[in-house]
């Protein structure tokens, strides 16, 4: 029954916990019995032995079985529809007994697949208010349960709309003609059943229309429907009257009966399916339990017991219904009294009324007989024993089916727009009233009603609310498969008779059988899913349910990730996978940018953030997520790993060996360039180009990148806002647009192919034009050589580049690169390392040695001579660089390796100079000497 308030709920939940092991009256120990010797404290009493001995939990024992049985009530007066008293017997008449039959037991078969997997879902946890909604989404995900939920929303309303058609059906009242008076009586009585529910949220505590008497008023419906039943029965057994004869109604008779077991079709377009399609709508009363599963106290249990109960005693009955009536009533009968045969004059009749002693030959040959089970919608009456009770029951089924869709349909509706996965309908999903009433979702539900009232068409309505509930229980097995198989340890449903294959079983049947009723409205149908479908995977809305899809792609992934263990590394397969040391990403954006244009949709990016002790201590808690939200804002495909570690060189040397999974770790290692190193700490400087060393000795590749205007930006912001305030959703302060993300154009990429490292001078460049911004950029590749060679080397280069279907727009050869460079520059080189210099020989009365032991840094002026010509060639190839690509979109240089008696200073000093004066940005770069471009097939 509906729910009671949340502390009377907390207060039942305390109780059982008192509950001792032997009975929930005999409680467990508690200090409140012993108050009594307690100051100012008032005791509890215990039940005496008498209660204990005589006592019996009946209050429990009666709750659980009205949970069950109100479940039960829903869903038995959705599946007595309209249907079972309108189109059974035609149906019976078109399909014959044994088909109606296979047509009854197939939907059984469906019905009871899904009622498992409904139970299974509904047993896994809480169920709220949302029925087969929010089971699907919170089990599936949004991509699945978003579309899922505005289809059932919509079959919902139109389930509404075909029983307010039966209705009018038989209302009996004759105003304009029969498809008309149907339009105006159904408007007229979905219009009331809206008043009737608007009452019961309006007026819920102050009249009969209250959510606990609406109960009642529902559970009247029900007595009434087995009255109804009950009288039909009864009149089965009663001996028909001549009127009833003359309507083709004779009783139990082995003629009428063998007669009606084969089928008899009729129309143009009467078939199985058809006749199916019709059919099915009488069973999609199993989700009306889960559609109010927010208003039931304990759902887990009320579901699975009140729905396949209901299956199973709506099903006995169907069965019933379809074989008695097609024992005791003929296909065709005139209803004319005058028709009965007098004597043995059989002569020239035609049909099983002969046999019968009635002579319907005149309306089967015309084919305008009114009665019989081929003619007459309102057989059951006839044959029942008071005509009018069966009335009323199409009415209670009706009116009681139509209400409770009229009602489920707009809280389906609301509990979806309140999950705000769809634009413009969180206008629907305000509440009203103690209850949260939709009123806005019930006016909806009610226009929608209405537009499919004005069909005025049993046969077609029906057959489009099969395709629509169809594709609903297909999804509800596909989503109780889909979480069994993913072995998601949040996977473990209470209700425990159910079986993955039986739910995939469902799934596939459903979606075999929508396409055999109606192709076009199953065709519509999953487009409809898919353009939803679509919309959300596509803008990824901020929810997180725990959903299966999320458990599977885990699975997917770890699978995966472990079977790539066993494949052998080839170079036709290689991908820069790298660990990109971003410090917080928010605040290099340039480097990420930089990284994410030639790994995003290809390879591995990890964004290494070394936190140092000092920041360690002021950094915000929540620094990580915020960080990722940065990320995942920025459309970054990246992990990011926080570390702790003492330096930069430590930090770095753990990273690269802890970083990543099986084949899935890094194999690059990319860095900002440190560009204020002159004005940095000696030991800063020797803590950055231990790290470089470090990266070769790993076999590490490596990446350099510098922008002449720097990289770190936190100097731009309140380096405290850039951790918490700018990285929040709604912030776009801290999305600063970096040169990477601009369209470059048909500017030129320069690739200064110095040495022989791999490939990966190359190759990087040619990931950087697939990206949209950089596909009309044209790469330049700058060789060494000499006047004499230039063309051979020229030429071998460009063979090499097309075996390898990189392309290119030139290829140039640096003749004069040998050339010594000017003194203005050379003069500035010195002048930079200047103060990086021991000057040994300039100072008398102390060794090296001690100037070393003091100073070990700096360089000497023998390593200085010694390194001198290295010196010179770096400032010559700045010379060539700024000359040829002072405005190019970009600048790639080999990386130069540093011999171990290099002093840092100096080598901090080469990479500086060979990348100064530029406009754009520049890359620094070397592969670790192993081939990542081959030009074999295998």
């Amino acid at each position: 029954f509906p729910s009671n308030s949340t502390s009377e709920q907390r207060d039942s939940r305390i109780e059982l916990r008192r509950s001792s092991f032997y009975s929930t009256i005999d409680l467990l120990p508690q200090l409140e019995h012993y108050a009594s010797t307690l100051p100012h404290q008032q005791a509890r009493s215990r039940p005496s032995l008498e209660v204990l001995r005589k006592a019996f939990d009946v209050n429990l024992l009666i709750k659980n079985i009205l949970l069950s049985f109100w479940s039960q009530v829903r869903c038995m007066l959705n599946i007595w529809g309209v249907i079972l008293f309108l189109r059974l017997s035609w149906i019976t008449s078109q399909a014959g007994i044994l088909l109606t039959w296979l047509i009854i037991l197939i939907s059984v078969t469906v019905t009871s697949v899904t009622a498992l997997s409904i139970s299974a879902i509904a047993t896994n946890g809480r169920v709220i208010s949302g029925g087969a909604y929010f089971m699907i989404s919170r089990t599936l995900g949004p991509e699945i349960g978003g579309p899922i939920g505005v289809v059932f929303s919509f079959a919902n309303a139109l389930a509404c709309a075909l029983n307010t058609v039966g209705f009018a059906e038989v209302f009996g009242v004759v105003m304009v003609d029969s498809i008309n008076d149907v339009r105006i009586v159904g408007v007229i009585t979905v219009t009331v059943l809206l008043l009737i529910s608007l009452a019961g949220m309006e007026w819920e505590s102050k009249v009969i229309l209250s959510l606990n008497n609406f109960s009642s008023f529902l559970i009247l419906f029900f007595l009434v429907l087995l009255v109804s039943l009950s009288n039909y029965f009864v009149g089965t057994f009663i001996p028909p009257n001549i009127e009833k004869q003359a309507q083709g109604i004779f009783g139990y008779r082995t003629e009428i009966f063998l007669e009606n077991l084969t089928p008899n079709w009729r129309g143009n377009e009467a078939n199985f399916f058809q006749m199916f399609a019709i059919f099915f709508p009488s069973a999609i009363g199993i989700l009306s339990g889960a559609n109010i599963s927010g208003d039931l106290k304990d759902p887990a249990t009320a579901i699975p017991k009140g729905t396949l109960m209901a299956i199973f005693w709506t099903t006995i009955s169907y069965l019933m219904i379809s074989v008695t009536v097609a024992s005791c009533v003929v296909r065709d009968a005139s209803g004319n009294m005058t028709d009965i045969l007098t004597g043995n004059l059989t002569d020239g009749c035609v049909g099983l009324g002969c046999k019968m002693g009635w002579n319907f030959t005149d309306c089967i040959q015309q084919k305008n007989c009114e009665y019989g089970l081929a003619n007459n919608s309102k057989v059951l009456g006839q044959v029942s024993g008071f005509y009018y009770l069966i009335t009323a029951g199409v009415f209670a089924a009706s009116l009681s089916s139509a209400l409770g869709f009229l009602v489920s349909a707009p809280k389906v509706f609301q509990c979806l727009c309140k999950d705000n996965l769809y634009p413009y309908i969180g206008f629907f999903a305000k509440g009203y009233g103690k209850n949260d009433e939709p009123l806005r979702a019930y006016v909806l539900c009610y226009i929608i009603a209405v537009a499919f009232i004005l069909i005025a068409e049993l046969n077609t309505i029906a057959a489009l609310i099969s395709n629509f509930f169809l594709c609903s229980y297909s999804l509800i097995n596909f989503s109780c498969f889909h979480a069994s198989i993913t072995n998601s340890p949040g996977w473990r449903p209470s209700f425990h008779y159910y079986s993955k294959w039986t739910a995939l079983f469902g799934a596939v049947i459903s979606v075999v059988l929508m396409f055999l009723f109606t192709w076009w409205a199953a065709l519509i149908t999953f487009c409809i899913i898919f353009f939803l479908f679509g919309y959300i995977n596509y803008n990824k809305p901020k929810v997180n349910w725990g959903s299966s899809v999320q458990a599977g792609t885990y699975n997917m992934a770890l699978s995966y990730s472990v079977s790539l263990t066993g494949v052998e590394d080839h170079v036709k397969n290689f991908r820069p996978q790298c660990l990109v040391l971003t410090g917080p990403p928010n605040q290099r954006p340039a480097l990420v940018d930089f990284v994410g244009s030639f790994t995003k949709h290809i390879s591995l990016m990890i964004c290494g953030d070394i936190i140092m002790e000092p920041e360690r201590q002021t950094r915000p808690q929540d620094a990580t997520d915020q960080l990722v939200k940065w990320m995942n804002k920025r459309k970054v495909r990246s992990f990011y790993t926080p570390f702790t570690a003492e330096s930069l060189r430590t930090g770095a040397r753990y990273l690269m060996q802890a970083s990543g999974l099986g084949k899935l770790k890094p194999n690059t290692l990319v860095l900002g360039f440190k560009s204020n190193w002159r004005e940095s700490s000696p030991e800063s400087i020797e803590d950055y180009i231990n790290t470089i060393y470090d990266t070769f000795d790993a076999n590490f590749c490596l990446c350099i990148l510098r922008m002449m205007d720097g990289l770190d930006i936190s100097d731009q912001f309140d380096c405290e806002g850039l951790m918490t305030d700018d990285v929040s959703d709604n912030s776009n302060s801290d999305q600063i647009k970096t040169v990477f993300q601009n369209t470059q154009g048909k500017k030129s990429i320069d690739v200064y192919w110095i040495a022989d490292d791999g490939g990966l001078t190359l190759l990087v460049p040619y990931l950087i034009t697939r990206r949209k911004h950089w596909r009309n950029c044209k790469i330049r590749v700058f060789i060494v050589g000499d006047e004499q060679n230039m063309d051979e080397g020229r030429n071998e280069m460009i063979a090499l580049l097309k075996r390898f279907r990189l392309h290119f727009s030139d290829v140039i050869v640096m003749t004069d690169s040998e050339k010594r460079p000017q003194d203005k520059n050379m003069t500035r080189f010195v002048d930079s390392v200047a103060p990086f210099r021991l000057h040994d020989e300039q100072q008398t009365g102390v060794t090296v040695q001690e100037l070393r032991q003091r100073e070990p840094w700096k360089i000497s002026d023998k390593e200085f001579e010694a390194f001198k010509q290295k010196s010179e060639r770096k400032v010559r190839l700045n010379e060539i660089i700024r000359r040829n690509s002072q405005h190019t979109a970009l600048v790639l240089v080999s990386l130069p390796v540093p011999h171990s008696d290099c002093p840092s200073a100096l080598y901090m000093a080469w990479l500086d100079t060979l990348t100064c004066g530029l406009h754009c940005p520049a890359v620094l770069i070397r592969g670790n000497q192993q081939n990542v471009l081959t030009f074999y097939c295998q």
